[in-house]
């Protein structure tokens, strides 16, 4: 676990992190294992991909690091 955050949308998250674990998803295919700490559910595939498109910019992903601290450095405690 490198600490870096990876943003997605999908219609099967477990699908999804399965493929990623085995090394299928070339953006992080690098950086295995992978640990999912977040996610969101939306009911419409529109918003959800308005959602992650905020997340992967620079204001929405600070902020995503500030909501989630505290796990970044037991992550951070934990894997060193």
């Amino acid at each position: 676990m490198d600490g870096k955050l990876y943003t997605g949308f999908t219609p099967d998250l477990k699908a999804r992190l399965i493929k990623h674990n085995r090394g299928f998803v070339t953006a992080t295919k690098n950086r295995l294992p992978l640990k999912l700490i977040y996610y969101e559910s939306y009911t419409n595939s529109t918003d959800a991909r308005q959602r992650e498109l905020f997340l992967k910019g620079g204001k929405g992903k600070e902020e995503l690091k500030i909501q989630l601290e505290k796990t970044f450095k037991m992550i951070k405690y934990k894997y060193r």
